[in-house]
């Protein structure tokens, strides 16, 4: 059974990633002009900081000058963290997302904007927002019903406590 590039570098690179205590969640080759650029995309339950970027970022190239992997030609290698508004689709994805606000398209057609309360093996608890002055209700969706989900950036969220006096 032949692997595809993508799966061969992931087979190569994802020890290194690992090694340093991120989880590889993308490889992308992408063709700019003449150029080819290597995405890989890392994250960690605590989130990547630049020191860690850079390290794996060294791991990275000096395995994959020393392998060819990228074969023949120029490349670019680009590591980086998932975007602010990443497509969850890993349970590890959801778990990092528990208190962030996503948008879910449902198997079942639909559209759900909520809150991620909890998550298990089975699915998700989730506040969806009150409509109009309305309370928020808590609702169960369970994995096969999403068919995607996508974090949404809140600029204006105000922490529960933030309002709370000090004792």
């Amino acid at each position: 059974m032949s692997t595809t590039h993508n799966e061969r570098l992931r087979e190569l690179l994802e020890p290194l990633v690992t090694s340093q205590g991120l989880d590889l969640e993308e490889i992308a080759v992408d063709s700019v002009g003449r150029k080819r650029v290597l995405r890989v995309v890392v994250d960690s339950d605590t989130g990547a900081d630049l020191d860690q970027i850079a390290d794996v970022s060294r791991e990275l190239s000096a395995k994959l000058d020393e392998t060819d992997a990228m074969g023949e030609g120029e490349y670019t290698l680009e590591v980086g963290t998932p975007g602010a508004e990443r497509l969850l689709t890993e349970h590890r994805h959801y778990v990092r997302a528990t208190g962030r606000l996503v948008k879910f398209q449902l198997v079942e057609g639909g559209e759900l904007l909520a809150r991620i309360l909890q998550v298990d093996d089975e699915g998700l608890d989730l506040e969806v927002p009150g409509v109009k002055g309305r309370k928020a209700t808590t609702r169960r969706v369970v994995f096969p019903e999403i068919e995607k989900a996508r974090v949404q950036v809140e600029f204006s969220r105000k922490d529960k406590n933030e309002n709370a006096e000090e004792a």
